[in-house]
C-alpha cells in the first residue's frame, strides 16, 4: 500500500488522545492544531503543523508504537497524504532524502517546542498575551481572537487573560471588543512581547 490522499475540512478531528496512529501525516496545504486537553476540558496548544512540517505526536507514535497523547484538529482546510506505518518505516530505512527531510523537520519542531516550554516556564502573563496577540494579528492591526482562545494558546485561565487584556487596554497598547483586539501601539506591545525572560 502506498500513500493515501488526505483532504479534510476545517474542524475535522484527525486524532484524539488514546487513538492508534494510522500513519505519517504529510501536509501539503492547510494547518493542523495539536493540543493537550485535560480531563476537565482545559486545553493548551502545543504547536501547529503546516506544509512540510512534522507532527511530533505522529512521529513519536510511529517510532515508539504507542497511541496518541494529544488531539489534532484541522484549523485550515487540509490537503496532503497519509503514509501507512509500514510504508513510513520502509522509507525511513531506505530513502535517504525522505529520512533527512523527516529528521530535519523533527529537529526544527523540537526547537520550537523547547521555546514553548521556555515561554510557559519563564515568561510572565503580560508577555505571553502580547506575543499571542501579535502572532494572530500578523502584519495587520487587528487580532480576531477571543480571550478564551488566547488562554488556550498560552496555557492560562480565561479570567487571567481578560484581566491582562484590560490592563493592556488601560495602558494604551490595544482596544478590545467582542472577538477582535485592535493594536493601538504595535511598538510598545512588541517591546512587552520581547522582554527578556
Amino acid at each position: 500500500m502506498t500513500a493515501i490522499p488526505l483532504h479534510k475540512p476545517v474542524g475535522a478531528v484527525l486524532f484524539r488522545a488514546g487513538d492508534e496512529c494510522p500513519g505519517y501525516l504529510a501536509v501539503t496545504a492547510g494547518c493542523i492544531r495539536v493540543s493537550l486537553v485535560s480531563a476537565n476540558g482545559r486545553e493548551i496548544v502545543l504547536y501547529r503543523v503546516g506544509p512540510g512540517e512534522v507532527c511530533l505526536q505522529t512521529f513519536a507514535c510511529l517510532v515508539e508504537g504507542r497511541r496518541y497523547l494529544a488531539e489534532g484538529v484541522v484549523e485550515a482546510e487540509l490537503s496532503g497524504e497519509l503514509i501507512p506505518p509500514n510504508v513510513f518505516s520502509h522509507r525511513m530505512a531506505t530513502d535517504d532524502t525522505f529520512r533527512q527531510q523527516v529528521l530535519g523537520a523533527v529537529a526544527h519542531r523540537f526547537a520550537e517546542f523547547e521555546h514553548v516550554v521556555e515561554t510557559l516556564a519563564f515568561a510572565g502573563l503580560e508577555q505571553r498575551v502580547a506575543q499571542a496577540i501579535l502572532r494572530v494579528a500578523g502584519a495587520g492591526g487587528e487580532a480576531r481572537i477571543t480571550h478564551e482562545q488566547i488562554a488556550i494558546e498560552i496555557g492560562s485561565a480565561r479570567e487571567a487573560v481578560s484581566r491582562q487584556i484590560a490592563a493592556l487596554a488601560r495602558g494604551g497598547f490595544l482596544a478590545a471588543c467582542r472577538g477582535v483586539i485592535e493594536i493601538l501601539d504595535r511598538d510598545g506591545l512588541s517591546q512587552l512581547a520581547a522582554a527578556p525572560m
